[in-house]
């Protein structure tokens, strides 16, 4: 299959995926999020395949929704077309912590936003030291709605609320001592490698009931899902933050640029 926005690559029961919108920093749009709901489609169907790895390009992980796809949310007669990205976004984050498949994202440089989303719902994140993690929604009028149930499983309440009132980022060491991540390593795909032995080990069955027992355990709902896709869409459609992300895609201005 020809993808536009990933590289997928397949190994010895591995799929890899790496994000491959450069240009755009590795931004969430449409085509993007499809894209991995078909890899994860795949590695479903594949009885051979038990790890799935995302990865990033050139120090960037992902850096969260697409601002130039974003600007043209939430007008009346695309308000289908907006809360149908949202869910596949949140379908997405999900299914990582559903599948039979183990989950690994390996993050280097930025992450950011519904980026945070991706790694915090993944079943394990290795990090390499040069990694700066930040939800960054707050300076555009916006909130993490769809990251959060998921972030908060891993790091808790308060740390999950300061970094998005603070918006400030974190380093490798300081999202390992919150859970964020599970290990740094300047080597990655050795560590996975060592994992990986692991968990071929482990039946596929065992996975899936593995992550089944640990969702009933927290307090991630369908309920709570549908009113963060609710939630995340509100948001968008204020006149505020729509002038904001319009102001950036525009002009390059940031929304904080005139304020005392």
């Amino acid at each position: 299959m020809k993808y536009n926005t990933i590289l997928v690559k397949e190994s010895l029961g591995v799929i890899t995926v790496t994000f491959n919108r450069l240009s755009q920093r590795n931004s969430i749009n449409r085509a993007f999020i499809k894209e991995l709901n078909e890899v994860l489609d795949k590695a479903e169907q594949d009885t051979q395949c038990r790890i799935v790895i995302l990865e990033g390009q050139n120090d960037v992980f992902c850096t969260g929704m697409d601002f130039e796809e974003a600007a043209m949310f939430n007008v009346q007669d695309k308000k289908d077309d907006s809360m149908s990205f949202l869910s596949q976004y949140m379908k997405a984050i999900k299914r990582f912590t559903l599948t039979p498949k183990v989950i690994i994202s390996k993050i280097e440089g930025q992450v950011m936003a519904g980026g945070v989303g991706l790694a915090a719902a993944s079943d394990l994140v290795i990090a390499t030291p040069r990694v700066q993690i930040s939800l960054s929604e707050a300076l555009w009028g916006l909130l993490p709605a769809m990251v959060l149930p998921y972030l908060i499983r891993r790091v808790g309440y308060q740390k999950a609320y300061s970094m998005t009132l603070t918006t400030l980022p974190i380093s490798a060491q300081e999202a390992f001592d919150i859970h964020l991540v599970d290990e740094v390593s300047e080597e990655p795909d050795r560590s996975i490698q060592y994992l990986s032995q692991r968990l071929f080990r482990l039946e596929q069955s065992t996975i899936k009931n593995i992550k089944s027992y640990f969702r009933s355990m927290w307090l991630i709902t369908d309920e709570m899902e549908k009113g963060a896709i609710s939630e995340s869409f509100q948001m968008m459609s204020d006149p505020k933050v729509r002038e904001n992300i319009e102001n950036y895609v525009k002009y390059k201005k940031f929304p904080w640029d005139d304020r005392k």
